[in-house]
């Protein structure tokens, strides 16, 4: 229930309609902005707040916006049409093929497939009981054009008439034209004359002295009376064919929209409802624009019936203020059923205490017509059986109530009616009569109020009504501050303290006499005058301490999480160190036993096979195998953890090339000394053999690092010495191993013939040996063959870092067939 009768008028939301009637695309939107009513079904509020949520989510997509065209209202005529022998007209039915399609359109919008859940599902389940007729869309096309006009060919019969009318029509024309030749000719009528229209006969206009010289009847005369408009006599049979053909064209036509409008006939129940659908979705559209317009949102229902308001505007002054580029001032504000059923606001006039009234009122009646309402969407809304409010001057001299009266009246509808589920809202609370008097019944009124555990905002500057809220459980005190310095309202609620009425200060700025005001003071006493200031002093006394409060907790908050967040990287950097340091053990243990493994059993199976030249080249190639695999698997765990070490900032501090110190070649294990450094050029010396290779290529070998050697480097001087040649006698230092290497490598690779894998691995090798020598190019031969090969050996020469280019050797060498490798 709400009161009084005109309250829409005296919230403002007759203006919430018409901006909703504004943004309808036709009259079935209008129907249901006017049919909006107050309700206080939670389930079907909560259902039409969701699917109006829906219709913003639709409305903010941009990628895929709805159809909006053709939004025609034909329910009338579609209700006009049950009686049989009625029909459409050319035009309605061209409107309702038009908002068909439309109607189509929009149910493929909201249609998702079986297998896929709905994006909109409120809408798509309403749109899903909607109804096509494609039938009806077919047999309107074959009966109107384009445009919307009746076919020639919509039926045998129209066809003929037509070509009669236009066969009849081009006689009379050029007989006419004839008539008017032979007439200009003769002086009769003027060179410019044509022939004209009246009451549709083809007639010519002619001066009225020569209506004698033309023979024919005259249809009319011109206003000053000085051309006749005559149909010449040869026409008139001709003229009045056209006047039956006409007819008989018009019986066609309605012959034929009757047959149309009976086959249309047995699918109205269906149309009616696919047209109920479309007002819903322009009803809803409009609602969505609204909520565009006031930054409105859909909030939640509280559980405990309270209200809860976070930063609530008064839609039509946000909508008013965005035109103007400015901001509204939002009120919070909370009522609930225990601490805080009312709420008493006090302050200067013109402070805004009518404007939070009725925004609270404004935008809870919006909430029980299903409207998105402009809060935060943190908020909690709860719904309300009565909404009463006192708003305004009611005086009237016909029902002869004065202003108190009128107020009186309102007061004993709200005691009758006033329960737990009732929102009251009182402008002005017991002013127009005697203050002594009118304050004490507004004081018994409020108690009454409260009482019923009515929810409530009401305004006053009764400083009873203060103290009493002061002392009453269930009321509180708000106040509209007021900037004493800058002598301005700040149209900001503050909930806990009553406020001032600033009747001095306000006097001091519009310029009242000074004399009048010191006088005023005397009247009231000092006391009366001080209180205020008291009041005032110890409310920015309060504001300014609960500003340092909320600041010193933020900046806890802040501590609290710089310190949560510092103990979980901490603890998470030692458990990765743990994990890290156990890892490298598990591996160094793994690596060590799987090396010393492989060498007992590699020496077994030598003395087993008693030293048969071909068993113990099978034992060593499998030995060699064994070797190549592992040192492999330690160069990309080296690579890794070097990338991984130059993209962390907080590594350990670089070793640095020095001369007298140790290096090696970025991915070998064979350790070097430096002797020299030149510029990006370093020497360096691999036993007696010395090379000069650029600084990129070399990472620097710590002398603890070299102390302590390294499993895989063991491993690699094992599968020296079975590859050394030890037959014949040679020495396994790593000066004779390089000095082979060096001997006995060629500048070309050949693997024509080889598997792919196979190929690949002969080319790591060889590429790990000519960068141990330092040699700058060498070629693969592969062959052309069907590519294959060539393309996965380019591929891998791609991921190696010491290859800084690649080419097709010269035709005259080979061509494609050999890939010439250029080395950094």
């Amino acid at each position: 229930m709400i009161y009084p009768a005109n309250f829409e008028e005296k919230l403002g939301f007759n203006k919430i309609r018409q901006i909703l009637r504004d943004n309808t695309l036709c009259s079935l939107g209008v129907s249901r902005v006017d049919a909006m009513a107050f309700s206080t079904d939670r389930k079907a509020l909560r259902q039409e707040l969701d699917i109006t949520a829906e219709m913003m989510q639709v409305m903010a997509d941009q990628l895929k916006p709805m159809p909006t065209d053709c939004f025609y209202d034909l329910t009338e005529p579609l209700k006009r049409v049950r009686v049989v022998g009625t029909f459409l007209e050319a035009e309605e039915l061209f409107a309702l093929r038009r908002s068909l399609a439309t109607i189509h359109a929009l149910v493929s919008y909201f249609q998702v497939p079986e297998d896929e859940a709905p994006r909109y599902p409120l809408l798509s389940a309403e749109a899903a009981q909607v109804r096509a007729f494609p039938d009806v869309v077919r047999q309107i096309d074959q009966t109107l054009t384009p445009t919307g006009e009746i076919r020639d060919n919509a039926s045998p019969q129209l066809a003929t008439i037509r070509h009669e009318l236009t066969s009849t029509m081009n006689g009379i024309s050029r007989m006419l034209n004839s008539i008017l030749r032979n007439a200009q000719s003769q002086g009769w009528v003027d060179k410019d004359v044509s022939p004209s229209m009246r009451d549709g006969r083809l007639v010519i206009p002619i001066p009225p002295s020569s209506k004698r010289q033309l023979k024919g009847i005259v249809h009319d005369e011109s206003a000053t009376g000085k051309t006749l408009y005559v149909e010449p006599a040869e026409v008139v049979d001709a003229n009045n064919r056209i006047r039956e053909l006409e007819s008989e064209e018009r019986q066609e036509i309605i012959r034929i929209l009757s047959t149309l409008t009976g086959l249309i006939r047995p699918y109205l129940p269906d149309m009616l409802a696919s047209y109920d659908f479309l007002g819903m979705i322009d009803f809803l559209r409009a609602k969505s624009r609204l909520a565009d317009m006031t930054e409105a949102c859909v909030p939640a229902f509280s559980t405990d019936g309270s209200t809860d308001w976070v930063q609530a505007r008064h839609p039509l002054l946000h909508i008013r203020y965005a035109r103007e580029g400015k901001r509204v001032v939002p009120l919070d504000i909370l009522l609930d059923h225990r601490k805080q059923r009312i709420v008493l606001i006090s302050g200067p006039n013109a402070g805004g205490k009518s404007v939070c009234l009725e925004s609270l009122g404004l935008i809870q009646y919006m909430l029980q017509c299903g409207l998105p309402v402009p809060l935060k969407d943190n908020s909690s809304v709860t719904l309300y059986d009565n909404i009463l409010i006192d708003i305004g001057d009611e005086q009237s001299i016909d029902n002869d109530l004065s202003t108190y009266s009128s107020h009186l009246q309102n007061m004993k509808y709200f005691v009758r009616h006033t329960t737990n589920r009732t929102l009251l809202l009182i402008d002005e609370f017991g002013s127009g009569t005697e203050p002594q008097i009118g304050g004490a019944i507004a004081q018994a009124l409020l108690g009454k109020f409260n009482d019923a555990k009515a929810n409530g905002v009401i305004t006053t500057h009764f400083t009873n009504l203060k103290l009493f809220a002061d002392e009453t459980p269930g009321i509180v005190n708000g106040a509209m501050l007021y900037d004493r310095g800058e002598m301005r309202p700040l149209f900001r609620l503050e909930i806990g303290r009553p406020g001032s009425s600033f009747a001095i200060e306000i006097a001091h700025k519009i310029g009242l006499p000074n004399d009048v005001i010191e006088e005023a003071k005397r009247i009231v006493g000092s006391d009366y005058v001080n209180m205020d200031k008291y009041l005032q002093d110890i409310s920015r006394d309060k504001r300014y301490w609960e500003q340092k409060r909320e600041k010193i907790h933020q900046q806890e908050k802040v501590l609290e999480g710089k310190a949560q967040e510092y103990d979980e990287k901490s603890a998470a950097l030692k458990a990765r160190r743990q994990e890290v340091l156990q890892q490298a053990r598990d591996e160094a243990s793994s690596l060590l036993k799987e090396a010393n493994a492989q060498i007992e059993r590699t020496i077994r199976e030598i003395k087993e096979a008693q030293a048969e030249k071909e068993a113990t080249r099978q034992i060593r190639k499998r030995h060699e195998e064994f070797v190549a695999k592992r040192i492999e698997q330690k160069r990309r765990t080296e690579e890794a953890a070097r990338a991984k070490a130059a993209a962390s900032p907080a590594s350990a501090p670089a070793v640095t090339l020095t001369v007298g110190g140790y290096a090696r070649i970025k991915g070998q294990s064979t350790v070097g000394e430096v002797t020299a450094i030149e510029g990006k050029k370093v020497q360096m010396a691999f036993g007696m053999i010395k090379s000069t290779i650029d600084i990129s290529r070399l990472e620097p070998v710590s002398r603890n690092q070299l102390k302590r050697g390294d499993p895989s480097d063991k491993i690699s001087q094992f599968a020296t010495l079975l590859t050394g040649n030890n037959r014949e006698g040679q020495a396994s230092s790593s000066v004779d191993v390089m000095a082979q290497k060096r001997k006995h490598f060629k500048a070309e690779l050949d693997v024509r013939g080889m598997r792919t894998d196979e190929a690949l691995q002969a080319v790591m090798y060889y590429l790990d040996d000519a960068q141990l020598l330092g040699i700058d190019e060498v070629r693969i031969l592969h062959g052309t063959g069907t590519g294959a090969l060539r393309v996965a050996i380019r591929q891998y020469l791609g991921t190696r870092a010491c290859v800084s280019s690649f080419r097709d050797e010269h035709v005259q060498f080979g061509g494609a067939g050999i890939t010439v490798v250029s080395l950094m």
